[in-house]
Parts: C-alpha cells; structure tokens; sequence
C-alpha cells in the first residue's frame, strides 16, 4: 500500500510539473504573439492622434482663412456702400445745381420775352399813333384845300397831328377864314381835338 501512495504522489507532482511548464510555455507563448499586435495598436493610436491634430490644425486654419475673408469682403462693401453713397450725393447735387440753373434761365427766358412783349406793343401802339396821326394830318390838309370858303381867301396853313390832337399855323385873311379851317378839321375822323395858332395877315394899305 506504501508504494502505490508513493507512486501515486510521484505521478501527482510529475502532472503538476508537466502543467506548470505548459503554462509557462504557453504564457511566453503569449507574450510573444501579443507584443507586434500591441505595437501596431500603438502606431494606430499615434497615427489617429496625428490624424486627428491635423484635422484640427486644417480646421482651425480654414476657420481662420474664412474670417479673414469675410472681414475682407465686409470692408469692400463698406467702401462701396461709401463710394455708392459719395456718387448718389454728387449726382442728386449735380441734378438740383442742374435745375436751379433751368430754372433761373426759364425765369430770365419769361422776363426778356415779357420785356420783348412790352416793347413790342409799345412800339406797335407808338407806330400805329405816328400812322393814326399821319392819315389824320393828311385828311385835315385834304379837307382845308377842298373847302370852297377858305379856297376863296387865300391862305397859308399848316397842320400837325399829336395823339389826334390837330395843331393849326400859318396865315389866313381873316377871323371868318380861322374858325372855318377849325371847323374843317375837328369834323375828321380821329381829331380828338383842334389848336390854333392862325394869324390874319395885315392887309397892306391902299395908295
């Protein structure tokens, strides 16, 4: 019975001798194997680090990139917005200068032709006096010529016409030979009125 415990004991330690040696096999079995996959975890985690560092260095310069363009683009429309400012103002100012000037030469174009219109008819009435007064003198002379009383004396007279106002001068034979030539002319159209500067002419005396 002794020696079938011994051998039992012997054939229990030379297992567990057989076990542990396959363990420590098997464990630096694992440590071998184990060590490349963790150095390639490793590069993949550097490798992600490193991709993830120049995402975020490519955004942040991006980011930057795009502000300084938009700053950029914000000044250029400010000075156009001043620029297009600037011109608006100077054309409306052009525009009012423009027709203050159309004005003041559509007021001094109304004043010369009211002025030309004065004159106009000024003169038109001074010429139509001057005719209106010649055909006056010229019937009253007419008229004096033909009448048979004062043909029968003879007689100097002389006749002017103002504003239709008849003017008599010269010499006559007698007062009878006056108040007939006044009473000639004041009969004709458009005498507004007769003068009279006639003179008797002296009669020499008889020998």
């Amino acid at each position: 019975m002794k020696t079938t415990y011994e051998n039992t004991q012997t054939n229990l330690a030379g297992t567990i001798l057989v076990i542990s040696c396959l363990v420590t096999v098997l464990g630096m079995a694992g440590c071998e194997t184990e060590g490349p996959a963790e150095k390639a975890g490793k590069k993949i985690d550097y490798a992600k680090e490193n991709v993830e560092q120049n995402i975020e260095q490519t955004t942040e310069k991006a980011d930057s990139k795009i502000d300084a363009a938009k700053e950029s683009l914000e000044k250029i429309a400010d000075k156009a917005g001043e620029s297009i400012n600037k011109s608006t103002d100077a054309s409306k100012e052009m525009l009012e200068n423009a027709g203050q000037k159309i004005d003041q030469a559509a007021e001094n174009a109304e004043k010369n032709i009211e002025s030309v219109k004065a004159s106009a008819l000024d003169k038109s009435e001074k010429t139509g006096e001057y005719i209106d007064d010649s055909i006056i003198t010229m019937n009253v002379k007419a008229a004096i010529l033909n009448d048979t009383i004062l043909k029968a004396s003879p007689s100097n007279i002389s006749v002017t016409t103002t504003n239709g106002v008849v003017k008599l001068s010269g010499t006559v034979e007698s007062e009878t030979s006056i108040g007939r030539a006044m009473e000639v002319a004041s009969s004709q159209k458009n005498v507004k009125s007769v003068q009279t500067d006639l003179i008797v002419k002296a009669i020499a005396p008889s020998k």
